[in-house]
């Protein structure tokens, strides 16, 4: 059985963050106090990612789905809120449509793209990959103790690298340069990880950073169609990982988009 290892804070209403391929749960560690206060916040690391073990059970959709549901038993939390970004948005967006979660807050999410947009973004994520593979511990230290060089580093995947701390910057390096789940990720994602949807059942808010460089945002009528009445947004001055650009925006996108619902009763919102 995959186990995974998390972090739980707050009080509330449960909310289970997913992060990217190649990431790790403090991904989310920008907007954790701004949660905590309003949700018991369960952030989360995929596994083969972080500091998870590899997946025994394969690193498919449904494999994830199945992981997620024996995570939800295991916490006691019957139909959390869930909010995912990159990979973790179209994670979401499946345990939405499975009917295991209470709502879905999808964050630049994976599997919306075409076939030519699937091909450039796992080739970015390869490109990177292998750089952060090879790069010597010292040059990322150097690099990281500038806003020039946290740039070079993350300026693929955030929109303002000078707002992330060196520190920070060092461990996701190392996070994605090391992480035994990223090959066999994506060797699935290459085959699938296409999202048909639709989502129909639980409140779905789909929200896209403005200047991401590695997934282009669809036409809100594609979106439409994985998500009949979900509420869109563009995130401004943010790039595909949001949550080091604008942590209180994307704060008030996650608390709006899992604001309590009755128990038996999904409320849609349309834009």
């Amino acid at each position: 059985m995959d186990t995974v290892v998390y972090d739980r804070l707050g009080r509330g209403e449960p909310l289970v963050l997913i992060h990217g391929v190649g990431h790790r749960r403090q991904a989310w560690a920008p907007v954790l106090p701004l949660l905590a206060g309003h949700r018991d916040v369960i952030a989360v690391d995929l596994p083969g990612f972080g500091e998870s073990p590899p997946g025994e059970g394969g690193y498919s959709v449904d494999a994830a789905i199945d992981v997620f549901g024996r995570l939800f038993a295991d916490l006691g939390i019957d139909r959390p809120h869930v909010a995912g970004n990159s990979l973790g948005g179209l994670l979401s967006l499946a345990l939405g449509k499975a009917g295991l979660v209470r709502s879905v807050t999808a964050l630049s999410p994976a599997g919306l793209w075409t076939p030519r947009q699937q091909r450039y973004a796992l080739a970015m994520l390869r490109a990177h990959r292998a750089i952060a593979e090879r790069m010597p511990e010292d040059r990322v230290r150097r690099l990281a103790a500038t806003p020039a060089g946290r740039s070079v580093l993350t300026g693929f995947i955030v929109a303002k690298p000078a707002r992330q701390s060196p520190e920070s910057v060092i461990d996701d390096a190392h996070a994605f340069g090391h992480a035994p789940g990223f090959a066999p990720t994506l060797a699935e994602a290459k085959g699938g990880f296409r999202f048909l949807g639709p989502v129909t059942g639980p409140p779905v808010t789909i929200a896209w950073g403005e200047r991401d460089r590695i997934l282009a945002r669809p036409k809100a009528a594609d979106l439409r169609r994985v998500a009949p009445d979900a509420h869109l947004l563009v995130l401004r001055g943010c790039g595909h990982v949001p949550m080091s650009d604008a942590p209180e925006l994307v704060a008030k996108v996650l608390l709006e988009g899992s604001a309590p619902v009755a128990d038996d009763v999904y409320l849609s919102s349309t834009s």
